[in-house]
């Protein structure tokens, strides 16, 4: 473990746990603890609830759970290091560089090699528009209205097409930078061929658009082909120093505009539009539909989100998908429409920035997007249609969950449809109590197979050793509640080892206590970020926080489980015929202790 001794004691001391979660969530007392709402799934009702005593967190609703460390690593989408530097920051803490190096080791490496070819290639293709094999490109960039000025803001150029060309300008260009294809590869820049296993660019006959993280790298690209050949725009694939599902184009400029509003296009041309007409508050996502991270990186820096999208069948269901995932972290969201163009670049360079703007502030918001939707969908003169539709605007109106929202919108399509108001009012009411109970038989069905351990990713084996995991759980939740008992129960007449664990997540918890001890004295949940990702660092909480719930978590306890583990264990055994007789002495020394 890199961080010195006491560090991350002294770290977490000066970043309370409460304080820290409290800049992101609402947080009101409940008893000894806080709770709010989750900020890493959609709920309504409170679930997230903070631990000051035990300096942890812990969602009853989607397990998320660890320390200050873990939520740090989740709400900034940051690794384990970058999570502690945070921190260390807003004590005003000096980060000790000789283990972050350590830490970061090859890996810390690799990303910045990956960043500086990045940098380097992003600076070879837009001096690729100042010569002969790029004019192209420029004319292409130019026939979009775009000034040379906002071509160099956006760092956009050209990468040529060597294949015609019989040239290898790319290769020469980055090799002769010292870049080795082992680094030209990890960055997505290049690829070998099958056919006689040469190195060859990636993009080419391509304008391309950097992309640029909020620290300013060049973490990515996106290239338009400049004729038919498919895919129109490729993107690049993950790679170490970029997440395609965390990271949005344009935000490096976006978050100095954004606080009020941000623009959420679908595409490069479109987002670039947006800002060349005097608001750079737009961004896209790289080519794919917005992720739940993406919509966590927006919250933190945007009230509301205008979505800019197509209006065709598969923008409409972009649509929703952005919606449903922006509801879920508390951003308000509006529907952007555009009569006459099919995109927010057409529009502007058909009527005007002055036009578009007006056109963002009368966005519709999405609940009234969505009811137009529906009735859009229907022919109201067909009865069986405007039956349908009926039934499809009373279950959207059973969604909404304050009575006024209900009320004023029930009034609303009443109207429209010529309904009287009290019948709607009631079908209203029928649907919320069918979707509460559809909810409830979900939550059980979903309790139920938890249980069960069914569906289980982190901890697979849980369904075929249930009362053994069970165990294995009452023990590790109470070890990582009382740490001090560790040594007793692996020394002596108890002498609990990795091998009584019948599954091997559980197995793997019980080694790290252990490890801990041996190179700590001690545990703290702050170490679990090296070695456990947050899902599992959620599941580890969640059995320290079941134990609190219970008044037993002695050592009589941890006796009584260790006991069902080892019967269990034999079971396996006898099944496999290796039950041996020091297995049988050690299940008859169990019931003892007992």
């Amino acid at each position: 473990m890199a961080l010195p001794e006491g560090f991350l004691e002294d770290l977490k001391f000066r970043n309370p746990i409460e304080d820290v979660i409290s800049s992101y969530v609402s947080l009101k007392r409940a008893g000894s603890n806080l709770v709010g709402l989750c900020p890493f799934h959609n709920e309504k009702s409170p679930s997230f609830t903070v631990f000051p005593a035990t300096r942890g967190f812990y969602c009853f609703g989607c397990g998320a759970g660890g320390d200050a460390i873990t939520f740090v690593m989740k709400a900034e989408n940051l690794d384990y290091i970058g999570a502690v530097e945070h921190l260390c920051k807003r004590a005003g803490i000096e980060m000790p560089q000789d283990d972050y190096a350590k830490r970061r080791g090859e890996d810390d490496v690799k990303k910045a090699r990956v960043f500086a070819a990045n940098r380097d290639a992003a600076r070879f293709y837009h001096d690729m528009l100042s010569k002969p094999e790029g004019q192209a490109g420029l004319a292409y960039l130019r026939s979009r209205g775009l000034s040379d000025a906002v071509i160099r803001r956006f760092g956009l150029g050209f990468a040529p097409d060597e294949f015609t060309l019989r040239k290898n300008l790319f290769l020469d260009h980055m090799m002769g930078l010292g870049y080795t294809e082992k680094e030209l590869l990890a960055s997505f820049l290049c690829a070998k061929s099958q056919k006689n296993g040469r190195l060859y660019p990636i993009f080419r006959n391509r304008v391309m658009f950097p992309v640029i993280d909020i620290t300013g790298e060049v973490v990515a690209f996106g290239g338009r082909v400049m004729d038919a050949s498919k895919p129109k725009y490729l993107n690049s694939s993950d790679t170490p120093g970029f997440k395609k599902s965390r990271t949005l184009f344009a935000l490096n400029y976006a978050k100095h505009a954004c606080a009020e509003r941000l623009v959420l296009c679908e595409g490069y041309m479109d987002v670039i539009a947006v800002h060349a007409a005097g608001m750079p508050n737009a961004v896209a996502t790289l080519g794919t539909a917005i992720t739940a991270e993406q919509a966590r990186i927006m919250a933190r820096y945007t009230k509301e989100v205008v979505i800019a999208y197509d209006m065709d069948d598969a923008g409409r269901r972009a649509a929703e998908k952005a919606i449903h995932l922006l509801d879920g972290v508390g951003v308000r969201t509006k529907i952007l429409k555009l009569n006459g163009a099919k995109d927010p670049d057409e529009f502007i360079r058909k009527y005007g920035a002055d036009a578009f703007r007006l056109r963002l502030d009368d966005s519709e918001n999405q609940f009234d997007y969505r009811c137009s939707t529906v009735i859009a969908s229907h022919d109201l003169d067909d009865f069986n249609d405007r039956m349908a539709c009926i039934s499809e605007l009373t279950a959207l109106l059973a969604t909404l969950h304050t009575d006024v929202e209900r009320d004023v919108y029930i009034g609303r399509i009443s109207e429209k449809l010529g309904i009287a108001r009290e019948s709607l009012k009631n079908d209203v009411l029928r649907a919320r109590k069918r979707q509460e109970r559809t909810r409830e038989k979900e939550e059980t069905r979903r309790q139920i197979q938890q249980s069960a351990g069914y569906g289980d990713r982190i901890n697979p084996d849980r369904s075929k050793y249930r009362r053994a995991a069970s165990a294995e759980e009452s023990v590790l939740g109470i070890l990582l509640l009382y740490p001090e008992l560790l040594a007793e129960v692996v020394s002596g007449d108890i002498a609990l080892c990795e091998d009584d664990f019948l599954t091997v997540f559980n197995r793997r918890v019980f080694a790290f206590l252990v490890r801990c001890r041996e190179e700590h004295g001690r545990f703290d949940l702050g170490y679990l970020g090296e070695v456990f990702n947050d899902e599992e660092i959620g599941r580890i909480t969640g059995m320290q926080v079941a134990r609190t719930k219970l008044t037993q978590n002695d050592l009589s306890v941890i006796r009584d489980n260790i006991a069902v583990l080892r019967e269990e264990g034999a079971k396996e055994k006898q099944k496999g015929g290796e039950l041996s007789t020091d297995d049988l002495m050690n299940i008859i020394k169990s019931r003892k202790g007992n």
